[in-house]
């Protein structure tokens, strides 16, 4: 069984996963699903200065990920892919958070993205922002003479 290091500590319930998925191969014994467990339930070593910290969010340190595929192809003009499990979506957030349980914060410094980088599909931002713009959104212009002729 290859040595493993873990930079946090993993709930009970991923750890339950890990093993049982570990168990059911026919080559595994008792000792090596002992053994497993005892890694997996370790302490957390202290931050390094290599961990990314991305300032005014306090983010619990996670594991650097090797992403499901390069972070450079991670985004095409209408789809933006996971880089935990390479799926794709016009937006991350929502799956990040409910599959991966992660945070975009948590997100960003797992696979060291910088802060602005985006996590929606281009064309579904610019279709957005289109929208806003036709919906007038962001303007707001105080005409008095218009409130006046209502009130008269």
């Amino acid at each position: 069984m290859p040595n493993v290091t873990h930079k946090q500590t993993l709930s009970d319930t991923a750890i339950a996963t890990i093993v049982s998925g570990f168990a059911s191969r026919s080559d595994v014994t008792i000792d090596d699903i002992l053994t497993l467990v005892d890694r997996l339930r370790a302490t957390a070593p202290a931050q390094t200065q290599s961990e990314t910290v991305i300032p005014g969010l306090a983010v619990a340190p996670k594991a650097r990920a090797i992403p499901a595929a390069a972070v450079e192809q991670t985004m095409t003009e209408d789809t933006i892919f996971c880089l935990c499990c390479g799926k794709g979506f016009k937006m991350l957030k929502r799956h990040i958070g409910a599959e991966h349980g992660l945070t975009e914060a948590e997100y960003r410094v797992m696979f060291n993205l910088p802060a602005d980088a985006p996590l929606v599909a281009p064309s579904y931002s610019k279709r957005k922002a289109e929208y806003a713009k036709r919906a007038g959104l962001g303007k707001y212009t105080r005409d008095k003479s218009d409130r006046n002729a209502e009130l008269s």
